[in-house]
């Protein structure tokens, strides 16, 4: 698990930016404000739409407090293609099929689902300071009204 202060792990993953052109993108590359960097298991699920659209539609108010959302999981280009398109999603999503990043971030492993314990992505957002350092790490978050709690955490920050 990363923890605050601690330099944010760097990558390069294919995505789809805010154009859906197709490239790709390092994380140097995201560090001209500061980031929401969140992990999410599958494109077009329940939990995922719901964090995703908060993002989209909370998006302005993230922007005025200086940050930027990317969001990672292990879909293809194409699903996040037909995922920002389907919900006009306006910001970049990364695609990590060997969950490679997840990792390094401590956002894939062991985790319960319905009782079971299965191995997979684990819901988690990173606010990173544009030095590339950790300013806050969320793990297991619920996607309902994950935004309207970081919105707060950052307005922390801004005083």
């Amino acid at each position: 698990m990363l923890r605050e202060g601690e330099m944010a792990p760097d990558f390069c993953l294919q995505g789809a930016d805010e154009n859906m052109q197709e490239r790709e993108i390092c994380l140097k590359d995201l560090l001209s404000s500061s980031l929401v960097l969140y992990f999410y298991p599958k494109d077009d699920t329940p939990g995922c739409t719901q964090e995703a659209c908060d993002f989209r539609d909370n998006l302005s108010i993230l922007q005025t407090n200086g940050f930027r959302v990317v969001g990672i999981s292990p879909d293809s280009l194409q699903s996040h293609k037909k995922f920002k398109e389907k919900y006009k999603l306006n910001f970049v999503l990364l695609s990590d099929p060997n969950k490679e990043v997840a990792q390094k971030y401590g956002a894939y492993g062991k985790k319960k689902m319905y009782g079971k314990e299965t191995e997979g992505i684990i819901r988690s957002t990173f606010l990173i300071s544009k030095e590339g350092k950790i300013l806050k790490a969320f793990y297991n978050v619920k996607a309902k009204g994950h935004v309207e709690s970081l919105l707060n955490t950052i307005r922390v920050f801004q005083k």
